[in-house]
């Protein structure tokens, strides 16, 4: 019973990074830079 509910816990935060990183996607930030130009030395493309 203990396995199932630290699964159903680690799977309810799978889905909320998930879900922040689809959201941050759509916003036009990425992982590697995040949007900020100025702080990652221009790399972007921008």
């Amino acid at each position: 019973m203990g396995t199932v509910i630290v699964l159903a816990a680690l799977a309810g935060i799978v889905v909320l990074v998930i879900r922040s990183m689809i959201r941050d996607k759509k916003k036009g930030k990425s992982l590697q830079c995040g949007g900020d130009c100025g702080h990652c030395g221009g790399h972007c493309g921008n």
